[in-house]
C-alpha cells in the first residue's frame, strides 16, 4: 500500500514546531523514576520534568502521583538540558494555571481529597494542585478542632472556600461538607416521620409563638399555639413548662421542619370518648328491650 502525506501528518507537525523557553505545553507521561518524569511532547525531543519541578508540596511523591499515561501541563524552562531533551517545570506552569483552577474548584463547590502535609498555628496544610493551601482548625471538622497534630498525614475532603492568586492565599474546608451530610441526614430522619402518627417528647423551648419539643435523635418539632389546646391560651406557659414530657402528633414535616399537635390528640380523646359512650348507651338500650320483649311474652 502506498504511503501517503497523510501518514506524516504528526511528524511534518512536530518539524514545524516551534517550542520557546516560557511556553505551557502539554505532554503525555511515558516513564516515570523517582528522580524524574519523561514526557511526549509530539516533538522531536521529549520532555523531562525533574522531581523538584514536579510541586510545591514537600511530601509530594513521584512514584504515587504521577503514572504513564498521564497528561500534565508544564512550563519549557530550557530548550536542550543537555542530553537533547526539553527541561520541564510543572512547578512554574503550576503558578500560571492552578489559580484558575483553583478559582473554578470553588465555583463549582467542587469535593477535593487532600493529604494534610503539616501543622501550623491555628490550623493545618494541605496541596491542591501544587498550591500550598491552610485549613483553619475551624474547618478541619463539625467543631474546632484544639490538638490539630493529631491530623499529620490523614486525608480528608475538603472544598476550596477562599482564594486569592495575588496574596498568594488558598484556604480550604472540611466543616462545609461535613455540615451538608449532617443536614441531610438529619434530613433523612424528618423525612421517615408519617404524618398522623403519635409520638412522645420533651418540651425543650417556649416561645411565644408555640413549643419546641424535642422528639429524639437530633430532631425537634413545633407545637404552635393555636396547636397546643383546645382552650384558648395566651401563651404557652400557660400549660406547658420545660422538661416536661408530651404526647404529640405529626402534622407534616414541609420543608423539613416538623409541625406537631397536642389539639389534635386531645380531639381524638373526646371523639374517642364520646363513641365509647354512645356503644355504651345502644347496648344498653338493646339489652333492655329484649328484656322488655321477653317480659311480655310471659302469660301471667
Amino acid at each position: 500500500m502506498a504511503e501517503s502525506m497523510e501518514d506524516y501528518k504528526e511528524e511534518l507537525e512536530a518539524s514545524f514546531r516551534k517550542i520557546q523557553e516560557g511556553d505551557i505545553i502539554t505532554g503525555t507521561v511515558i516513564d516515570v523514576k523517582e528522580d524524574e518524569v519523561t514526557l511526549d511532547l509530539k516533538y522531536y525531543a521529549q520532555g523531562v520534568i525533574k522531581k523538584e519541578d514536579l510541586s510545591n508540596d514537600p511530601n509530594f511523591q513521584v512514584m504515587e502521583e504521577i503514572h504513564v499515561g498521564d497528561e500534565l501541563e508544564a512550563t519549557v524552562v530550557s530548550n536542550d538540558d543537555g542530553q537533547g531533551n526539553i527541561r520541564l517545570s510543572k512547578k512554574e506552569a503550576n503558578e500560571v494555571l492552578a489559580w484558575e483552577k483553583l478559582n473554578e474548584y470553588k465555583e463549582e463547590e467542587t469535593i477535593l481529597s487532600v493529604k494534610i502535609a503539616g501543622i501550623v498555628p491555628s490550623g493545618v496544610v494541605a496541596y491542591v494542585e501544587g498550591i500550598r493551601g491552610f485549613i483553619p482548625a475551624s474547618q478541619l471538622a463539625l467543631s474546632y478542632v484544639e490538638a490539630t497534630e493529631e491530623w499529620l498525614g490523614k486525608t480528608v475532603d475538603v472544598r476550596v472556600i477562599d482564594v486569592d492568586e495575588a496574596k498568594k492565599k488558598l484556604v480550604l474546608s472540611a466543616k462545609v461538607i461535613l455540615k451538608e451530610k449532617e443536614q441531610e441526614e438529619h434530613n433523612h430522619k424528618i423525612a421517615m416521620l408519617v404524618p398522623g402518627s403519635i409520638l412522645e417528647g420533651t418540651v425543650e423551648n417556649l416561645m411565644p409563638y408555640g413549643a419546641f419539643i424535642d422528639l429524639g435523635d437530633g430532631i425537634s418539632g413545633l407545637v404552635h399555639i393555636s396547636q397546643i389546646s383546645q382552650k384558648r391560651i395566651g401563651k404557652p406557659s400557660e400549660v406547658l413548662k420545660e422538661g416536661q414530657k408530651v404526647k404529640v402528633k405529626v402534622l407534616n414535616t414541609n420543608d423539613n421542619k416538623v409541625s406537631l399537635s397536642m389539639k389534635a390528640l386531645e380531639e381524638e380523646m373526646i371523639d374517642t370518648q364520646q363513641t365509647e359512650s354512645v356503644e355504651e348507651y345502644v347496648s344498653n338500650e338493646s339489652a333492655s328491650t329484649s328484656l322488655g320483649d321477653l317480659l311480655s311474652k310471659l302469660k301471667l
